[in-house]
Order: C-alpha cells, then sequence, then structure tokens
C-alpha cells in the first residue's frame, strides 16, 4: 500500500482560530479528518505532521526518505523563506505538492513568493481544505505511472 506524509507547518494548528475570514472556522483535526476518508477511497495510508519549528519539519522530512511515496505540505509562512525546508526536498527527492488554504497570489506580495516550489511537482492554493484532497490524488495519479 501507498503511503503519503502530509505536513502542516508553522500555524497551522491554530486553524478554526486563526483568522476564520481566511482559513474558515474548521479545525486541524476537521482537516486530518477529511484526507483520511480521501486517501481510504484511494486505497492509501496517510501520515501527519505539524510543527511550528522549522528544524523539526526538515528532521520529519530527512525521516521520510524511503519510508513514503510522496508529501503534502502546506509550509505555512516557512513558504516564503525557508531554504532549510526547500533544501531538504532538494535531498530527499519524493514528490512533493506544496499546498495553500488560501489562494497566496490574491494576498500581501510577500506570500507571492514561495522558496519550496521550485522543488515540488505542483502547487494548490486558494481552495481550502479540499486542496490537499486534491492534493493526494494527484500523488496517487503520479505514483501509478
Amino acid at each position: 500500500m501507498k503511503k503519503y506524509l502530509i505536513i502542516n507547518g508553522v500555524n497551522l494548528n491554530m486553524l478554526g482560530i486563526r483568522e476564520p475570514g481566511i482559513y474558515g472556522r474548521n479545525t486541524i483535526a476537521d482537516l486530518e479528518a477529511g484526507v483520511t476518508k480521501k486517501a481510504d477511497d484511494l486505497g492509501v495510508s496517510v501520515d501527519f505532521f505539524q510543527s511550528n519549528i522549522e528544524g523539526e519539519i526538515v528532521n520529519k522530512i530527512h525521516e521520510a526518505y524511503g519510508k513514503y511515496d510522496g508529501v503534502v505540505i502546506n509550509p505555512g509562512a516557512f513558504t516564503h523563506y525557508s531554504y532549510a525546508i526547500r533544501d531538504a526536498f532538494a535531498s530527499v527527492k519524493l514528490p512533493v505538492i506544496e499546498v495553500h488554504i488560501s489562494n497566496i497570489h490574491k494576498r500581501e506580495e510577500f506570500r507571492h513568493t514561495s522558496v519550496i516550489a521550485p522543488e515540488c511537482a505542483g502547487q494548490i492554493c486558494g481552495l481550502g481544505f479540499k486542496g490537499y484532497e486534491l492534493a493526494l490524488e494527484a500523488l496517487c495519479d503520479a505514483n501509478k505511472n
């Protein structure tokens, strides 16, 4: 069975509380429940990891090597400046899809650039929690080939 890692970065533990006008009122537990259901429908397994600490995310990416078939990541604010996370993905060469709940390209200018995107197969933004499900589906489709 294919196995995927879902990583949520900084401040995503505050979903449901943080800026509900942008991120909605659903929690990270709600997000994980929806992605788990999608994984079950796809016949794959998923593990979840969330951290507000950049180095912990880098360590988790390193640990993913040889253990997972791909990664879905919402790096949060790390998207815009974490060359460490970018380099971790460059090191392990796993298929990665970057996800954002909001449309980062319609927000403040500093959010328009992702330093992680060049190491990703794709980026999904602005589709809410559905973006995670679409990213998982895309990784599954890519791994069929």
